[in-house]
Order: C-alpha cells, then sequence, then structure tokens
C-alpha cells in the first residue's frame, strides 16, 4: 500500500506522542514523590520548618538552570538525545537526595533536589516536543496528551509514601527517602524508552521540513506573532508560580494541621500523600479536556478560564483552608487551573512562534516558569509563618489577577 508523505507524518506523529506519554507515566513518578518528600526533607534536615520552601525552590530553580541549555541542545541534538540527558541527571539527583539523608546534610539535600529539577526540565520539554509534527487543529489535543500520562505517575508517587516507607525500612534507608527507590526505578526506564524509541526525531523532523509544502499542508503556517508568544509565557510562568508557591507549603500546613502537630509520621505522610496525589489528578487528569477546548474555543479563552479557576482554589484556600478538607478541594482546584493555563499557554507560545525561533522561546518559558516558582516557593515559607495559609492565598491571587488583566484577547483574532 502506497502511503503519502503526509500520512507519514502523521504516523510519526502518532508513534511521537505515545513514546512522550509513555515517559511522562514513568517520570511523574519522580516527580510526585520529590513534591511529597522534599519539604518534609527539607524541614527534617534543617529543623526549621520556614526552610521547608526551599525544596521546592531547589526542584524549580534546578530546571530554571537548566531550561535554556537543554533548548538549546534539543535544536542542535533533537528532543531525543535532550529527553535522555535529563533523565540521566534526574537519576543521579535521587541517588545523591538520599545519600543527604543518610548523612542528614541539609546542603547536599537541596543539591541533589536541584538536580532533579534540571531532569525535570526534560519533563516540561517533553509537551512541546509533542507539538513539533502537530497539525494546528490537534496541537492543544497532542500536547495535553502528554501532560495528562503524567497522572499515572504523579498520583502513584504521593499513593506509594507509606509503602515506599515500609520498604526502605526493610531494606534500612533513611526515613522519608523509601519511595525513591520506585523513583529509580522508573526514570531509568524512561532514559531507555527515549534512547531507543523516539525516532525519528520530532523536533529535527520539523526542522528539516521547515518551509516545504508539504510541511505546511499538515503543520500549518510557519508564522511569528512575538507579542502573543510573550503574554503566553507570562502567562504559563505566572500560572506555575502559584500553583507551586502554594504547593510548596501544603505538606507543612497539613504536618501542622495533623494532631495540632503532633501526628505520626504514618499519619503525616498519609495525609500529605493523598492530598498531593489529589492535587496532581487535578494538574493532569483533566489536560485532555483543556487541549480539546483551546483547539476548539482559542488558546487565551482557556488560559482565562484558567485563571477563573485559581482564583476559586485560592479563595477556598483563605477561607477554608484551616481544614484538611479544604485544602484538599484548594488544592485540586489549583491543579486543574494550572493545567488550562500550562495547556493552552503552551500551544499558544508554539503556534506563535516560527519552527526556528522555537526551541529558544520554549527554553525561555520553560527557564522563567520554574525560576518566578522557585522564588515563590522560596519565600512561601516565610509568608506562611508571617501570615499563615490564608494569607499566602491572598498573595498568590494578585499574579492571577495580573494574567488576566494583561490579557491581548480583544486585540486578536479568535484563531489566537
Amino acid at each position: 500500500m502506497i502511503t503519502s508523505p503526509i500520512d507519514d507524518l502523521r504516523a510519526v506523529q502518532r508513534r511521537t506522542v505515545g513514546v512522550l506519554a509513555a515517559g511522562q507515566v514513568l517520570g511523574g513518578i519522580a516527580f510526585g514523590a520529590t513534591v511529597s518528600l522534599g519539604a518534609l526533607l527539607a524541614a527534617d534536615l534543617s529543623g526549621d520548618d520556614a526552610l521547608s520552601g526551599l525544596a521546592t525552590a531547589s526542584v524549580t530553580l534546578g530546571a530554571a538552570a537548566f531550561a535554556i541549555p537543554l533548548a538549546r541542545f534539543a535544536a542542535h541534538r533533537g528532543r531525543r538525545m535532550s529527553l535522555t540527558a535529563g533523565n540521566l541527571l534526574a537519576l543521579v539527583g535521587i541517588g545523591v537526595v538520599i545519600t543527604a539523608a543518610a548523612v542528614r546534610f541539609f546542603p547536599l539535600l537541596l543539591v541533589g533536589i536541584i538536580m532533579i529539577g534540571m531532569g525535570n526540565a526534560g519533563n516540561l520539554q517533553s509537551r512541546f516536543a509533542a507539538t513539533d509534527l502537530a497539525a494546528p487543529e490537534h496541537r492543544g489535543r497532542d500536547l495535553s496528551i502528554v501532560v495528562w500520562s503524567t497522572t499515572v505517575g504523579g498520583v502513584t508517587g504521593p499513593l506509594l509514601l507509606p509503602i515506599g516507607e515500609e520498604v526502605g525500612a526493610v531494606i534500612g534507608m533513611p526515613p522519608l527517602t523509601g519511595s525513591y527507590l520506585f523513583s529509580l526505578v522508573a526514570q531509568a526506564i524512561a532514559l531507555v524508552l527515549y534512547v531507543v524509541a523516539l525516532r525519528p526525531d520530532p523536533l529535527l523532523t520539523a526542522m528539516s521540513l521547515a518551509g516545504s509544502s508539504s510541511k505546511s499542508a499538515v503543520l500549518g503556517a510557519d508564522i511569528d506573532r512575538p507579542v502573543v508568544a510573550r503574554y503566553a509565557i507570562f502567562a504559563v510562568s505566572g500560572s506555575h508560580a502559584v500553583m507551586a508557591s502554594v504547593m510548596a507549603m501544603t505538606p507543612i500546613h497539613l504536618k501542622h494541621m495533623a494532631h495540632g502537630g503532633h501526628g505520626t509520621t504514618q499519619e503525616v505522610t498519609l495525609l500529605v500523600g493523598v492530598t498531593i496525589a489529589m492535587h496532581v489528578a487535578g494538574m493532569y487528569g483533566l489536560s485532555p479536556l483543556f487541549g480539546v477546548l483551546a483547539d476548539r474555543w482559542g488558546r487565551i479563552r482557556v488560559v482565562l478560564l484558567g485563571q477563573v479557576v485559581l482564583a476559586a482554589s485560592l479563595a477556598t484556600a483563605i477561607i477554608a483552608g484551616h481544614h484538611p478538607a479544604g485544602v484538599m478541594v484548594a488544592l485540586i482546584l489549583l491543579g486543574l487551573g494550572w493545567s488550562a493555563a500550562t495547556v493552552a499557554g503552551a500551544a499558544l507560545l508554539t503556534e506563535s512562534s516560527t519552527v526556528a525561533m522555537r526551541p529558544r522561546r520554549q527554553g525561555v518559558s520553560d527557564s522563567l516558569m520554574s525560576l518566578t516558582a522557585g522564588l515563590g516557593a522560596a519565600g512561601a515559607g516565610l509568608v506562611l509563618s508571617a501570615f499563615g495559609y490564608g494569607g499566602l492565598g491572598a498573595i498568590a491571587l494578585v499574579i492571577v489577577v495580573a494574567i488576566t488583566a494583561l490579557s491581548p484577547l480583544g486585540r486578536i483574532t479568535r484563531s489566537a
């Protein structure tokens, strides 16, 4: 049977999305474990709850530092090599975190978490890899499928905390590190998957097709809209900063609520694990819906929908943040708002940039997203100590208002 070049390109895209989705399932396990355990480990090793936010700050700052170099690496060597490099860094980082817990050395813990963050820059890049060969009418959908796939690992990681602690205790691992065993295995499998299966490379293929008639027929025109691209970067980074700042302090806030701060390690890890698992489910579970809505309604409209949901989350944290159930509702809404803004914003950035400009702008977006989130998480501990969980939500609400107010929706065409 003879197939056309366009049909071949679509087949490559389907295979690429499948490989990226499988990799995100595996990478999500390490992400979920680090989010859940990082703050608790930081508080334990430092002896100061106010320093717990440095865990999330470290993972996001690591991603910020590596995002642009990784994007440049992808532009020269392709997505396959860049994703593999990210996995290698995450593997080493997990080993460093376990070592730091064993020797109880707080600075070494931050080094390990930074390396995991650098590896997470590769996971973030996966969503852009899903758009390299996507048709315009399916760009949001394909991106969202890869984002959604993180749900499996991201939810499983926190739920494995109690089991991980039991396994870790049996084999003599330091407290609060048992779940990293699962992360090590998952990251190793993801590394092999990218090396073997991500062929042909989607970004290198898109670059080779740039300007050709076959590319234009299936991937759309190669246009540049810098104003829209800048707004997309701002919306994504701002939404991520809101999410990361509130999420970073949630484990510590829940720890204080668990029996007045006197709950056992098992009780605290269970409460934190379930809450963060529900939050991660909110982050990724409905991303395909937001991807389809972004394709049909327009990217900016869905970005603004995300701001409405984020505002509802922060209002819940302000009003009902003194109760575990209220915190869980707030965290679920926080994840949903982040999902809508991130999926639509990433699709908006991709289609507002030429193929040649995409890696650079995507790297800048990921770097700013991680940097602002890292700074927010670092300051969130101080805000929590001074103003409480509700005060943290009120400050984060300012960013949501700014993203909404600066939207260029009324100044661009509906297709944006």
